[in-house]
């Protein structure tokens, strides 16, 4: 893929950035704004460089219609504070105001277009209709760059066809994360960790799948784990469990231990009555009672996963141990982030849920060493599928 190194001189060029500014908002407050300061460094550098910088980003799920809810002013108005220069902003992605605004950028301004997908083209699966809204927006610029990770898995017009109407590169953004991704799956150092958590098996089969094959040892938290549990046969209470997946969670058990990988699980879990912050209590993960449900893993479970974690060289993180939003329910979680930032090598928050927690419990970003900005990116990527929009920059390179 080319990067911007390989762009040339940049001043004076319109340059679109594909930037992933899809933050969490409470109304119009950003309640986490790590995508936004993620997105710094490529558009400051290319600002720096006398680009003329157009910012296109999607937030939420508009379904192809404009809506003040899902607006990217706020986001605009925090980037600008973080750039520490004036950001332009275009009411509308490929509209007049659009088009008024990247003809008057001057070398160096910044102007960020409105919601991407306020228009139906951006993700539509007709490749005509997607392909006559690429045609507009890679009418505004010269040079296309591509800087939004979280969303490189995406057959979309502004990650994927407008690609192939301008020259395009790769940000620093996703360059850094496919770098990190690459160590993870191609070479990493060993002992090699992976950490899974969330809701739910089936939102992880293809990594566990694909990296049953790489790494040392595979731990298993959050809700998923009680899949395993009744997989073994254990009572699972109320505890969220996907009954269609008991197979799989046995065969996963089963090729682990014939491949010598060791795959833990909780010996300990936290529980309550309901799925309320009150009424928690530790069981033995093997004597969970009928009427309770786990809501994280317990304290030996989370000393346990320390230890493996920080013995390691390389570890993979995605998705919490518990339910980490409530406090009685947030120590798994804690204690993974802890370790993980105690890690002597390559330590990486696989992005989304993740990510949000360990800013909710406190901790810097600076603290790991690869914080990803793509939970579903890279997702896909561990499991080795093609990303539509890493893709096409290696077709074009």
């Amino acid at each position: 893929m080319q990067t911007i190194d390989d762009l040339g001189d940049l001043r004076g060029k319109r340059v679109l950035v594909r930037s992933d500014l899809n933050v969490p908002l409470d109304g119009t407050t950003i309640t986490d704004d790590g995508r936004v300061r993620a997105s710094v460094p490529t558009i400051q550098r290319l600002a720096d460089a006398g680009a003329r910088v157009l910012v296109t980003a999607h937030l939420g799920r508009p379904d192809g219609t404009p809506n003040p809810t899902y607006s990217l002013a706020p986001v605009a108005e925090r980037l600008a504070e973080l750039l520490g220069r004036p950001v332009l902003f275009a009411n509308d992605t490929v509209g007049a105001e659009a088009q008024r605004i990247s003809a008057a950028l001057e070398d160096g301004d910044v102007a960020v277009l409105e919601n991407v997908r306020f228009n139906p083209g951006e993700t539509s699966k007709d490749d005509a209709v997607r392909g006559a809204f690429a045609d507009e927006l890679a009418a505004l610029a010269d040079v296309f760059v591509s800087d939004g990770f979280g969303v490189v898995h995406r057959k979309q017009a502004s990650v994927y066809d407008v690609a192939t109407r301008l020259p395009a590169a790769v940000g620093g953004l996703v360059q850094a994360e496919v770098e990190v991704l690459k160590r993870l799956t191609e070479t990493p150092e060993r002992p090699y960790v992976v950490v899974l958590g969330g809701s739910k098996v089936s939102d992880k089969l293809g990594v566990i799948d694909n990296l049953l094959d790489k790494a040392d040892a595979l731990l298993i938290g959050g809700g998923m784990l009680f899949t395993f549990l009744k997989a073994q046969g254990h009572e699972v209470g109320t505890s969220l469990l996907e009954a269609d997946q008991l197979d799989t969670a046995r065969s996963y058990l089963e090729r682990a231990a014939a491949q010598g990988v060791e795959l833990l699980l909780p010996t300990d879990v936290v529980v309550a009555p309901e799925f309320k912050d009150a009424g928690a209590e530790t069981v033995a993960a093997d004597a969970i009672p009928a009427d309770r449900m786990g809501l994280d893993i317990g304290p030996d479970s989370a000393d346990a996963f320390a230890e493996r974690i920080r013995g390691a060289r390389t570890v993979f993180w995605n998705g919490p141990m518990g339910v980490f939003e409530m406090a009685s329910f947030a120590e798994g979680t804690r204690t993974v982030a802890q370790a993980l930032t105690e890690v002597d090598g390559l330590s990486v928050v696989g992005g989304g849920d993740s990510a949000a927690a360990v800013r909710q419990l406190g901790f810097e970003d600076a603290q790991f060493g690869h914080i990803s900005t793509g939970g579903g990116a890279s997702l896909e990527y561990l499991e080795g599928k093609t990303l539509p929009g890493l893709d096409v920059l290696e077709e074009q390179s």
